[in-house]
């Protein structure tokens, strides 16, 4: 069963109707769509087709340019006019049948006037329509399938924008969670090289790369002898946890014990 049914009249914006067709049917699925030119297989009766498609649709797509009531048919006059008609016809089941039937003016096209309508198809002139222009047919094309995606929730769950939008956030949010994760990670790296544990035998805390001797766990510390000095003399450090030894030899007093 064909959820839309794509009515349009030829001689007036079969292009559009082509268009709009073509793009709902990528969107949602071919078999959901009715166009009469690709939907009607070949040999099969074109009038048993139409009418089976008709009845059995949710939304009837009027497609109407600004030639749409003037287009004659073979005597000369309107073929709006006649009661045959299967522009008429098809819009007139679809009403009936109390179908969604949604006006698309295209290009051109003003609001349907009440005057310029057979009794039959009055009612058109009053449901809601929407507008489709070649110059914003991108835009247009995407309201009125996001349009029909609400209004029909049989059409909105096969929705492929829909779908590669979701894909879209998704694959989003897991970059953004694995960026969010990497960033964690290098910050608990940077602060592990800084200062970290010792468990076992040389419990402690250390602190990465010191500029000198640092030692904030249990056990002895050691520092390595420190000479210092000038002309007057050395000073010599050494010690450990338990003390600190500082002794000073005079340069005179060296000298003498060597003379000596």
């Amino acid at each position: 069963m064909h959820d839309v049914f794509v009515n349009y009249r030829t001689g007036d914006e079969e292009s559009a109707a082509t268009v709009i067709a073509r793009e709902l049917a990528r969107r949602f699925g071919g078999e959901r769509i009715f166009f009469a030119s690709n939907s009607i297989e070949p040999g099969h009766r074109f009038p048993v087709e139409l009418v089976k498609a008709v009845e059995e649709c949710q939304v009837l797509l009027a497609v109407i340019g600004p030639r749409w009531a003037e287009v004659q048919g073979p005597n000369g006059r309107p073929a709006l006019e006649a009661e045959q008609d299967w522009t008429r016809r098809e819009i007139r089941t679809a009403l009936d049948r109390g179908a969604l039937v949604i006006p698309v003016l295209v290009g051109r096209a003003t609001r349907i006037d009440h005057a310029v309508l057979p009794d039959d198809l009055r009612e058109l002139a009053d449901c809601q329509y929407r507008r489709f222009d070649h110059r914003n047919a991108e835009s247009d094309l995407t309201a009125l399938g996001d349009a029909l995606a609400r209004l029909l929730p049989e059409l909105g769950a096969v929705d492929r924008d829909a779908r590669a939008a979701r894909e879209r956030a998704e694959a989003k949010s897991r970059k953004t969670s694995a960026e969010e994760v990497e960033r964690t990670r290098m910050r608990t790296r940077d602060v592990r090289g800084g200062i970290g544990n010792l468990n076992g035998p040389l419990s402690g805390t250390f602190v990465n790369e010191p500029q000198g001797p640092v030692n904030t766990g249990r056990g002895h510390q050691y520092n390595a002898p420190h000479f210092e000095g000038d002309n007057s003399g050395v000073q010599f450090t050494a010690g450990d946890n338990s003390g600190t030894v500082h002794q000073r030899f005079d340069r005179e007093r060296l000298r003498s014990d060597d003379e000596r």
